[in-house]
């Protein structure tokens, strides 16, 4: 039996993660039952998403670190995308390079992943150059989130603001509500879609659904952070009804 523990750094209002991630590498057993995951989560106080309480609690990021790492997980995620992007274009290099430093500094060197930088990375994995998004963020954070990612050369093409700041509401959005915000989008440019960018935003039971109703590769926050999970750990990138890039084709 392979067993891995999985170490999540969450904003405190957060409930979403902790949900679709356990659910996306469970959801592997069939496939892989040698496998097992335990997973560990610690927390960054935050209740509004606003620029002033997401640079905050992106402070308290370092302390989550070093709080995981005494349980010797074998990856950490930086389970909160927009702390990250609008700190400004680039930030998750350097978020993802120091809490790298701070977990080997407490003599448990363990590879670091961001959702921001695995959703910018699953897209690429895809091969996509365009792309249409959906984000509950208020249209300014929104903004922040487009400038972002198309500072990594991937052009988004429309977007969807759903303007839901209080972030405990977020994460009682129904996923399948999705289907029809998708519906909504202009897709004629885009070569996929973000569904939710967001990881608070539940989107999981609905990504299949919509990759399959629009012919285009649908993905997530969450999705894309288990995807990078999966290749640090150098496990098979495979979730079933999870949507093109954990496929098992990349």
């Amino acid at each position: 039996m392979k067993k891995f523990r999985i170490g999540q750094i969450v904003p405190s209002s957060n409930t979403t993660m902790e949900t679709e991630i356990p659910a996306m590498l469970q959801a592997r057993y069939n496939l892989f039952p040698e496998e097992r995951f335990t997973f560990h989560s610690a927390r960054m106080r935050m209740m509004h998403v606003t620029p002033e309480e997401l640079k905050k609690m992106d402070a308290d990021s370092d302390r989550c670190a070093l709080e995981l790492s005494d349980a010797r997980c074998d990856v950490l995620a930086y389970a909160c995308l927009v702390a990250i992007m609008c700190q400004g274009p680039g930030y998750h290099r350097v978020s993802e390079n120091r809490l790298s430093k701070v977990v080997a500094g407490n003599n448990a060197p363990t590879p670091v992943v961001s959702s921001a930088g695995a959703l910018i990375e699953g897209v690429k994995a895809l091969g996509l150059k365009k792309v249409a998004i959906i984000t509950p963020y208020m249209k300014s954070l929104t903004q922040q989130v487009i400038d972002y990612i198309q500072s990594e050369d991937i052009e988004v093409t429309d977007s969807i603001s759903l303007e839901v700041s209080d972030n405990l509401t977020v994460g009682r959005l129904d996923p399948m509500n999705l289907i029809d915000h998708a519906s909504r989008l202009d897709i004629s440019q885009a070569d996929g879609v973000v569904l939710s960018a967001c990881v608070q935003m539940p989107s999981l039971q609905a990504i299949q659904i919509v990759e399959d109703r629009l012919g285009k590769p649908v993905l997530s926050a969450a999705t894309s952070t288990a995807y990078r999970i999966l290749k640090e750990l150098k496990l098979a990138p495979i979730v079933p009804n999870a949507g093109y890039l954990l496929s098992g084709k990349f």
